[in-house]
């Protein structure tokens, strides 16, 4: 396939080529450090995929607006030959977000099959269908989920790489949403497969499709500079599909695609207060 070696390139700058932990020992990390910080694990079971959550043991969300962190395309391939057995991420960048994050009324969402193995899980999960509708349906329903268990009034989504098209595509459906943030998001999947001459997600949705229900949706859009897995002509391809861009806020830094967003998200929290 096409995409075979722009991938392999995108692992390599993960830093995990090596000494790859198992699942299970991936998972038992979040797990330690999630217990750390007052979170612990539930499954959300959906029609669809069920799905992995970190959520605050104790909160007082009624009313208020919950932040749901979604995760990134995690470990895909292996080699540039090979697709990962288990999309479970190795180091992940919205967590570290996450945990940055103040406010007790916040969620992780993991994708489709990260954390938890079911007969379900076909690779095409991680690789073309990715943004599949069902997979939207599944998050779709997880948020139901949630609200009718904290009762929050409304939500903000956050996602990085391949979350943020995940964010986005929820948005475009939804009328609780105050606003959607990405982290070096995959906004116009289009444009990122003929950019590196990559095969196309078949499968998939394209947030760029959707510009025309976003139109109302305040959002913001962190784009690192060096970000050489999705650039920022990416973004700037989903923003040229906008009549209005009043709700479209953007902000450059000099950060690559996996590091290092901690000090540009605090600032963004900061300002959006």
């Amino acid at each position: 396939m096409k995409y075979l070696n722009i991938l392999f390139i995108i692992f390599i700058l993960s830093g995990c080529l090596n000494n790859i932990p198992t699942p299970l020992e991936r998972k038992s990390s979040v797990l330690q450090t999630a217990s750390g910080n007052n979170f612990q694990e539930v499954d959300i079971e959906t029609s669809t995929f069920t799905l992995f959550s970190l959520q605050k043991q104790n909160n007082n969300c009624k009313n208020k607006n919950l932040r749901v962190y979604v995760e990134g395309d995690g470990l895909s391939w292996i080699t540039r030959r090979t697709i990962s057995k288990d999309p479970t991420p190795v180091n992940s960048t919205i967590l570290k977000l996450m945990y940055e994050d103040t406010t007790e009324c916040k969620v992780y969402l993991a994708r489709p099959c990260q954390f938890i193995n079911s007969d379900i899980c076909d690779k095409k999960y991680w690789t073309s269908h990715r943004f599949s509708p069902e997979v939207i349906k599944s998050f779709d329903e997880s948020l139901n989920n949630l609200k009718k268990e904290y009762k929050n009034k409304s939500f903000t989504l956050i996602g990085h790489s391949g979350g943020g098209a995940v964010v986005a595509l929820l948005a475009s459906n939804r009328k609780d949403i105050d606003m959607f943030v990405t982290i070096a998001g995959n906004m116009d999947i289009e444009k990122w497969t003929s950019m590196y001459n990559l095969s196309k997600l078949e499968g998939s949705l394209n947030p760029a499709d959707f510009t025309n229900k976003l139109e109302n949706t305040k959002q913001y859009h962190l784009i690192g500079n060096n970000d050489k897995i999705v650039p920022k002509e990416v973004f700037l391809s989903y923003l040229s599909k906008f009549k209005n861009k009043d709700k479209v806020h953007f902000l450059y830094f000099e950060e690559n695609h996996n590091c290092c967003w901690e000090n540009p998200f605090k600032k963004l929290l900061f300002e959006t207060k």
